[in-house]
């Protein structure tokens, strides 16, 4: 609610409700209390391995030219890496083979984790020689299946690559390991008084060569672009075991082709990432966060239109989801509750980040006035400390674990043009009517037209009506409105077949060129990105 001299003028704003925050958290809605620190982090549940049993099964054949291993490799593997960076054992590998989603599950009978950039490129070498099938893995939360074995590829984990090499507080350029946890890089840098470019529901257990290989998105694509944009140079380890630095210090250095941009988003199938050097941005002092409750998704365009057009130079996060998503939060993430009186189809979440608290406290103040009188808006709450900061993000950021919980998801990330972004999930919503056991939810990120569609299965008997329901159907719809098929979570095996719908035959057989040129033996986690 905004200040008192203007709650005449704006009657539908409400306050709180107290039980939503803890008894001590002194608010005034829409007052003059602001906080002045980033959003706490969280880290992303485990793997959930789902009783149906019903992983995802190829539709494909192993590929003959890989070899199966044998002692003889596995001895090998262990004069390199040491006994202890050897893993054999079912219990041991089982996390290894299982994705996040628990759906796509390998058969990997061994997993390498190398303790520095020499033993990667020993065990690479050897297994290019001897045609051994390689999955690079770091914290393993992508959503796609791209991080895990499709068959019995040996997993190449990159969890002991996790040293920070150096940090200039005069110009915000990290170089780190690919192995570093995203949150430990946070912790780094803010303490210095920067923040990373990149945010993440799954920061807690990410790694940042994970990150760079898939391009990744996140919540603060709309302040700071894509992760391309930040990533200055790499270290990689070629198929073949070649070590190639073109890590860089330098902002601007205009010497020949990028090559390290060739990694970037090819999801491990070019290349190993080693290291990584970046530019952090300076980080904000005067965090103001509102969340609205809209009638309609045409409604919610507009407002966040409106927020961009007036705030462009400090707004940091235009986040969207709709009622059921807020509903499968509450019912299933412990602690979460609706902070507003009344339902609505629709909420805004809209975050700003600045340095002048006193001048990015009065736009905000002045833009949701007249989102209020316009009628944009119904109702709308302001996060005036830390805890409510942290209390706002969680809604929005459980939506997927709080599906996690309840059942099997089936997860799309796609892009669409923003005016009729919501309209699948509709479409979706009427054509899965009379499937029993399901719930159909729409979020994400509209400041880059990035929507999440997530189908839960609660009845697992369900499953294969639902599939047969969802696919080929979300397919068509996005190119049939010329969208894009992955919006950040990149192609893995789930999308490997999508690649000639979101790309012209060129473009593909240039990307198949590349391939061949730096993996010649197709080694660097087949059956992904394109098959």
């Amino acid at each position: 609610m905004l200040p008192r001299q203007a709650a005449a003028r704006v009657p539908l704003l409400r306050a709180l409700e107290r039980s939503f925050f803890p008894p001590d958290s002194s608010h005034l809605p829409f007052h003059r209390t602001l906080c002045f620190s980033s959003r706490p982090r969280r880290a992303a549940a485990a793997p959930k391995e789902h009783s149906s049993n019903r992983y995802y099964v190829p539709q494909f054949q192993r590929d003959a030219r890989f070899k199966q291993l044998d002692g003889e490799d596995v001895d090998f593997f262990r004069g390199v890496v040491g006994e202890g960076g050897v893993l054999t054992d079912e219990k041991e590998v089982a996390p290894y083979n299982l994705d996040w989603m628990g759906i796509y599950k390998g058969e990997c009978p061994l997993v390498l984790k190398p303790r520095t950039v020499g033993e990667t490129q020993r065990v690479l070498k050897y297994c290019n020689d001897q045609r051994i099938a390689v999955v690079p893995q770091g914290g393993n939360t992508g959503l796609v299946g791209g991080s895990v074995p499709t068959f019995d590829e040996v997993v190449l984990s990159l969890a002991n690559l996790n040293k920070i090499i150096s940090f200039d507080e005069s110009t915000g350029v990290l170089h780190c390991q690919a192995g570093c946890v995203l949150e430990s890089l946070y912790q780094h840098v803010e303490e210095r008084g920067f923040t990373m470019p990149i945010d993440l529901g799954a920061k807690g257990s990410c790694h940042i060569g994970g990150n760079v290989s898939t391009n990744a998105g996140g919540l603060r694509y709309l302040r700071y672009g894509p992760l391309s944009g930040s990533v200055l140079g790499l270290e990689v380890v070629k198929a073949d075991g070649t070590r190639v630095d073109m890590t860089s210090l330098l902002r601007k250095d205009n010497t020949g082709y990028k090559a390290h941009q060739l990694f970037i988003g090819a999801e491990g199938t070019l290349g190993v990432v080693t290291a990584v050097t970046m530019i952090c941005p300076f980080k904000s002092s005067s965090v103001q966060l509102c969340l609205f409750q809209c009638d309609s998704f045409d409604k919610v365009v507009q407002a966040a239109t409106e927020c961009r057009r007036r705030m462009s130079d400090i707004i940091s996060a235009v986040e969207f989801f709709d009622r059921s998503a807020l509903e499968m939060v509450t019912t299933h993430i412990p602690g979460s509750r609706d902070p507003f009186q009344s339902a609505s189809p629709f909420y805004l979440l809209v975050e700003t980040s600045g340095q002048d608290e006193a001048c990015d406290y009065a736009r905000v103040e002045k833009l949701v006035g007249k989102l209020i009188e316009d009628e944009t808006v119904t109702d709308g709450v302001y996060a005036e400390n830390a805890t409510q900061i942290q209390e706002f993000w969680k809604l929005r950021e459980s939506i997927g674990p709080a599906m996690g919980h309840a059942g099997k998801v089936y997860k799309y990330d796609i892009t669409l043009p923003l005016t009729g972004m919501y309209h699948i999930v509709e479409l979706l919503k009427e054509r899965l009517k009379g499937i029993p056991g399901h719930t159909c939810v729409g979020y994400g990120h509209l400041g880059d037209s990035n929507l999440h569609i997530n189908v839960l299965a609660e009845d697992l008997s369900a499953c294969q009506q639902l599939e047969a329901a969802l696919e080929p159907f979300i397919w068509d719809y996005i190119k049939s409105v010329k969208g894009s098929v992955s919006a950040e979570h990149g192609l893995g095996v789930m999308k490997a077949d999508k690649i000639t719908a979101a790309n012209e035959m060129a473009h593909v057989e240039l990307m198949r060129e590349l391939k061949r040129l730096l993996d010649p033996n197709g080694i660097l986690n087949p059956y992904k990105v394109m098959r």
